[in-house]
């Protein structure tokens, strides 16, 4: 990430009044489930799996929290083993008191603006459902506001999902990112 593209995160970080973002610890689980079971778009995955996330991959997830410290948003990612510059973004989800206000962008930003300086980022993945336009749009603003290109292709087709009917994943690969 560039200098650049890091003022543009903090720009861009400033929060609505009350809300901050965090990194999650193991209490946060069951929140970060609760809102991804109410956000009926995400595959819903066991709470057990959460409570999982925000103990091993605190370190590339990220909570938005309100004045109380409860979690009303998050970004759960991991860095690729294989490309360990890459951040894959899992699941972005935010309560549905707190949605219409940009923080999806702004937990995105401040994710991986905090990977970009712990680790370094050369890129981001996430996988999309054709027709979930939140989701294309949230990832492509973020190429635009990075100077990133964004590259796409079906990484796992409908027929290798083995529990029924399920869309295409689509790869989204933004980046490369300047050093």
């Amino acid at each position: 990430m560039t200098v650049a593209q890091a003022d543009l995160s903090a720009k861009f970080l400033e929060m609505p009044e009350g809300l901050r973002i965090d990194r999650p610890e193991v209490a946060d689980g069951a929140a970060l489930w609760r809102i991804a079971k109410d956000s009926r778009t995400l595959d819903l995955n066991s709470s057990y799996s959460y409570l999982l996330w925000c103990r091993d991959f605190a370190g590339t997830t990220a909570v938005a929290r309100d004045a109380d410290g409860r979690p009303v948003g998050f970004v759960t990612g991991y860095v690729r083993p294989e490309r360990p510059r890459t951040l894959l973004v899992w699941q972005v989800a935010v309560d549905a008191a707190h949605r219409g206000k940009g923080l999806a962008a702004r937990l995105l930003d401040g994710l991986t603006a905090r990977v970009a300086a712990e680790r370094g980022l050369s890129a981001v993945e996430t996988t999309i459902t054709p027709g979930n336009t939140a989701s294309e749009r949230l990832f492509t603003s973020y190429a635009r506001r990075h100077g990133a290109a964004v590259e796409r292709e079906v990484l796992f087709g409908t027929a290798q999902f083995p529990d029924g009917p399920h869309d295409p994943e689509v790869l989204y690969r933004i980046g490369p990112f300047s050093a």
